[in-house]
């Protein structure tokens, strides 16, 4: 608000190549050569081919080739490669460390080389959460270079949680920038042989995503068995929801919207943070009006802004919230029918306090966050939960780190991918018009590759500022049953203000009789 697929059995075999038995340090025949996400005994490779090696070079460190990135550098032969997300990044750990390895180029987009330094480094201004030790300019192999060293206390519920950070970023060109992020369960050591070990290469092959995610069998209700194999696994009917704002608190408005679209909505969206509990009245209001909610848990507070308070994080990972979290589950699991729970929604934006921009670039934390409510949701026997993991469609700031991959928590913790894609219009600076299918067919397409689990658009509008809302709106209609998968969506029907209290993004479907008349139309063939 980016891809082919391979076997689950290649997944676990990349993920964990370790070269710790590699010997005869400089002799090419121990050297592993790693095509399209596999181990192979060849050399050979394509400009098409994804291709990285691992060569030993000391009795201490290999040397990591990445012909799809261009770069090389060394780190210590004990730890294990992952080429996984290789058109992300790599990743190269051990039980105490995790070194990644990014690679950005801002070519065509708003960011460079020196917004990326210092955006990216913006957390530190949290000075109660952040001890940097050193912030400095430097030059790798005669490129110019910046480095940050800094740690952060330890978290309760952490087991050996890396809290010593290193983050060298490299550049080699106004648009080109190469990030060595070392994460360390105790001081980091010997860093800069690993990071002046790092040389720019000639590219000569094409990153590549060599993974897939699917859902798990979970526990779960009949109710919300029959309901999740209704609407999202044997359904070949796109299903609509919609956000309005008004019935939080009563169903006037949004009956009175659905007689004139002559269609009831099956879905509404309700958000909620760490000020509320659990809405026992309005989910059981809805439940009773044949409505199913999408209950969206942000991990913020209510009166503050969306960027303040960003320690929660680490508190919440501290059990600070523990009593406010159980109960929460208790309520879920005392309602007892189906609830689509989004947690931590638009995650890869900078504008929620609960991205990984506030806590020092890590996504492990936003994934250790996810699964420790989920945990929570277990202990407590929830069983009418299905978790909805939705990122934007674009990333902010738009920075491998903040890639929306890099905060996946894993199969079991996640039933449906959730798709948001706005068309924001020209109001605000920076946005543009963006056609529906600007927007959804190659994020499909996108996803469709990584993740098998069913779909939803859990929000979604055109903007009424810069361009034809009528024409999107008939546009959408015309192609959105292209997408087999998309088993719901949900119109946000809202409104965005600037910080003077106008309208800047009218997300409303009823602006007039016409907007309605094509709505109306387009919901025909959902009844």
């Amino acid at each position: 608000m980016m891809p082919k697929r391979i076997t689950v059995f290649v997944v676990l075999l990349i993920f964990g190549i370790s070269t710790a038995s590699l010997s005869a340090y400089g002799n090419d025949s121990a050297t592993i050569y790693i095509k399209n996400g596999q181990q192979t005994k060849s050399s050979d490779f394509s400009i098409q081919d994804d291709f990285k090696s691992i060569k030993p070079i000391t009795s201490t460190h290999n040397q990591y080739i990445d012909y799809s990135h261009g770069y090389s550098m060394y780190y210590p032969n004990h730890m294990s490669v992952d080429t996984t997300l290789s058109e992300v990044r790599t990743v190269i750990a051990d039980q105490d460390t995790r070194i990644e390895i990014y690679y950005d180029n801002f070519k065509g987009t708003i960011h460079n080389a020196d917004r990326y330094i210092n955006y990216s480094s913006r957390f530190k201004t949290n000075k109660e959460d952040h001890t940097v030790e050193k912030d400095l300019s430097l030059q790798v192999n005669g490129l110019r270079a910046h480095l940050l060293k800094w740690q952060r206390e330890k978290l309760e519920s952490l087991t050996n949680d890396k809290n010593y950070y290193v983050n060298a970023k490299i550049v080699k060109n106004q648009n080109e920038v190469y990030t060595i992020f070392i994460k360390s369960a105790k001081p980091v050591q010997d860093y800069m042989t690993i990071i002046n070990s790092f040389n720019v290469i000639e590219k000569k092959a094409t990153p590549k995503i060599h993974t897939t995610y699917k859902a798990t069998e979970k526990k779960l209700n009949q109710e919300t068995r029959d309901f999740y194999n209704k609407y999202f696994l044997e359904s070949d009917s796109l299903k609509w929801g919609i956000f309005e704002w008004t019935a939080a608190s009563n169903y006037n408005f949004l009956n009175s919207l659905e007689e004139r679209l002559d269609y009831n909505f099956e879905f509404i969206v309700r958000y909620q943070d760490l000020s509320t509990n659990f809405p026992m009245e309005e989910m059981m209001h809805a439940y009773n009006n044949n409505k199913y909610v999408e209950l969206t848990l942000q991990t913020k507070h209510a009166h503050h802004s969306d960027t303040d308070d960003p320690s929660i994080t680490y508190d919440l990972l501290n059990g600070k919230y523990d009593e406010f979290l159980n109960q929460y589950a208790r309520d879920v699991k005392e309602f007892g029918h189906p609830v689509l729970f989004r947690l931590n929604n638009e995650m890869n934006g900078d504008w929620c306090i609960y991205s990984s921009y506030f806590t020092s670039n890590d996504t492990e934390l936003f994934k250790a966050t996810w699964r420790y409510i989920y945990n929570i949701f277990q202990e407590n026997g929830v069983d009418n939960a299905l978790w909805v993991w939705n990122p934007h469609d674009l990333s902010f700031p738009g920075f491998q780190w903040n890639h929306y991959l890099t905060y996946y928590p894993g199969d079991q913790y996640v039933d449906i991918i959730g798709l948001t894609g706005y068309n924001p219009g020209n109001y605000f600076k920076g946005e543009s018009w963006r056609s529906f299918n600007e927007i959804y067919p190659s994020l499909y397409k996108e996803y469709s590759s990584i993740f098998q689990q069913p779909f939803m658009i859990t929000e979604f509008g055109s903007n009424s500022f810069g361009g034809d809302k009528l024409g999107w709106i008939r546009d959408m209609f015309d192609n959105i049953d292209q997408f087999e998968n998309i088993k719901v969506a949900i119109w946000w029907n809202g409104i965005d203000y600037d910080h003077e209290g106008n309208p800047g993004r009218i997300y409303r479907l009823d602006q007039s009789d016409e907007m309605l008349g094509i709505f109306k139309d387009g919901l025909t063939k959902y009844k």
